[in-house]
């Protein structure tokens, strides 16, 4: 019987009907359960598998390796204050499978920032993401002593003479940004009631990097910013995101631009510098004329391509602090008629001229403006351009429980193989710290009895240590460290202060501004920069000698 019916039918239907099918489908369910029960043994491990109570707690995550990233990358500063008010100030949360611990506070920067070169590691944190776009023997590609060097060298460029003159080259510079770019030159007319506009945050990036590379990099620099130093600039810009910290050797065409535009920079640099040698042209003042010819305290000389390196690095850096800086500084200027009519009216008192016109600052002069600072000041304080410090830990860090909460004893243990991270920008917006945390006043750095003048105090002349590049103020216990603290303290602070100063004075001097709402903060980015684009009102300012 059964060979008559293998003749009558085919042989597969004599298998039960649909099988492969339902074989495919369990397949594939147990498939789409596999995350499910991945973050089920994930969530258990953490509910009910006993801690290791001599680190610091982890905070809850859904998602193995994934961790906290979305809510960190997110909004990074309301992030660490919701895991602060359940685990207080030490605490460590997966980052794509690596492990950051957070020691928030000012006690908790003199911790990690102040830390052990045996115990804590900048270059080890930080090399994978700055040498493919700064270039390899330069900033974290070295051993720390030589970093400590290199800064030495830049620090001699950075000098008060050189000051005094880049005044009013950015001056001149923003003067004739004002008459040329199309975004102003429609607007000229001081007599005009008319309005124009400019993107907030494009405009600011344009003006730093024309000021930047007429001061410190040189003419050459500066007559090179056309389309085609653009698109490198672009290309090596794109390698400096978060994506290239946590995945650096990635297979990615934006890789591949990033590193061809590397190598463009740094050729173009070193084309320029053989070129002044050729011509006898080694004394300009600018920061490439001061790091030619220095030597390392091993006596050997610095290298011109470690030269290239260091002004791409000085470009590169610098133009992202001092672009957020400069826009987020207009943008709450254009929001507060009342302090730039402040700024406007100090400008009128220190510098008229007897026709009603004013006269150029100097270097010295900037330093004694009270308005103009507290500007600057609150700025940096409520919108940091970095917001996390990082670390890498390579070998086991002690931190007293009394860090984490004042009441606990003992202490924890960061192991070996964690990212430690302090936020300096935490702290200046921290709640339990200053008074209305989160406005912008100017005027705060203005009183000598406020937290923040005693912040600055602390800052500013706190312990002198010399790390190898002379003396500085320590500054890893302020409340306030907008440009980071101890020994990777960033040295271009006071050139910071004197660009963002003049380019906002000159802004002052010549505009009206209006914006009716400062938008919020995108950390998409390794920068904390202004959230999409925001249109600034101005129009010329009506001044007595235009009258």
């Amino acid at each position: 019987m059964a060979g008559n019916l293998t003749a009558i039918l085919p042989f597969e239907d004599l298998s039960f009907p649909g099988l492969a099918d339902v074989t495919h489908v369990k397949i594939l369910a147990a498939l789409a359960a596999f995350p499910v029960v991945v973050i089920i043994l994930n969530v258990l491990g953490q509910l009910l598998l006993p801690r290791d109570k001599a680190h610091p707690p982890v905070v809850f995550h859904w998602i193995p390796v994934l961790g906290s990233a979305i809510e960190y990358g997110m909004d990074p500063l309301q992030f660490f204050e919701r895991c602060r008010e359940k685990y207080g100030n030490v605490f460590t949360f997966v980052l794509l499978g690596r492990r950051m611990t957070v020691a928030l506070g000012p006690k908790g920067s003199n911790l990690i920032l102040g830390g052990k070169l045996s115990e804590v590691s900048a270059e080890e944190a930080y090399t994978p993401l700055t040498t493919p776009v700064f270039g390899p023997g330069v900033v974290y590609d070295c051993p720390n002593h030589v970093l400590m060097e290199q800064k030495k060298f830049v620090k001699f460029g950075l000098s008060t003479d050189n000051f005094r003159a880049y005044v009013g080259m950015i001056e001149d510079e923003i003067t004739s940004f004002l008459n040329n770019d199309p975004a102003f030159s429609a607007f000229q007319d001081k007599n005009s009631l008319e309005w124009g506009s400019f993107e907030a945050f494009k405009t600011c990036s344009e003006m730093t990097i024309l000021t930047a590379s007429r001061t410190l990099q040189g003419p050459e620099i500066r007559a090179a910013l056309n389309k085609s130093f653009a698109d490198i600039y672009h290309d090596l810009d794109n390698g400096f995101t978060p994506i290239n910290w946590l995945m650096p050797n990635l297979p990615l065409p934006s890789y591949r631009r990033r590193d061809a535009a590397q190598k463009a920079m740094s050729d173009f640099y070193v084309n320029i510098i053989q070129k002044r040698r050729a011509e006898g042209r080694m004394d300009d003042s600018d920061m490439m004329a001061a790091l030619c010819g220095q030597t390392y305290k091993d006596g050997r000389a610095v290298t011109d391509r470690e030269v290239a390196h260091m002004l791409t690095a000085l470009l590169m850096a610098g133009q992202h602090t001092s672009s957020s800086s400069v826009s987020w500084t207009v943008m709450h200027l254009a929001n507060s008629p009342a302090i730039v009519e402040a700024l406007y009216q100090e400008q009128v008192k220190y510098f008229s001229n007897p026709d009603g016109t004013l006269r150029p600052m100097t270097y010295e002069e900037m330093k004694k403006l009270p308005v103009l600072d507290g500007i600057m000041r609150e700025t940096l304080r409520l919108h940091s351009p970095i917001h996390t410090i990082m670390r890498a830990v390579v070998s086991d860090v002690v931190v007293p429980r009394s860090l984490a909460a004042p009441s606990e004893e003992g202490q924890y243990i960061i192991p070996k193989g964690h990212t430690a991270v302090a936020s300096p920008a935490f702290t200046q917006v921290d709640r339990k710290i200053w008074k209305n945390h989160a406005e912008w006043d100017p005027y705060r750095w203005i009183d000598p009895s406020g937290e923040a003048a005693q912040a600055l105090q602390e800052y500013l002349t706190g312990d002198k240590v010399d790390y190898g590049y002379g003396f500085v103020s320590k500054g890893t216990e302020s409340v306030y460290q907008p440009f980071g603290a101890g020994r990777h303290r960033c040295i271009g602070e006071h050139f910071a202060y004197l660009q963002v100063g003049c380019i906002l004075v000159t802004l002052v001097r010549n505009l009206e501004f209006q914006l009716d709402e400062i938008p919020g903060t995108d950390y998409s980015s390794l920068f904390a920069c202004p959230k999409g684009q925001c249109s600034v009102k101005y129009r010329r300012r009506i001044t007595s000698d235009s009258r």
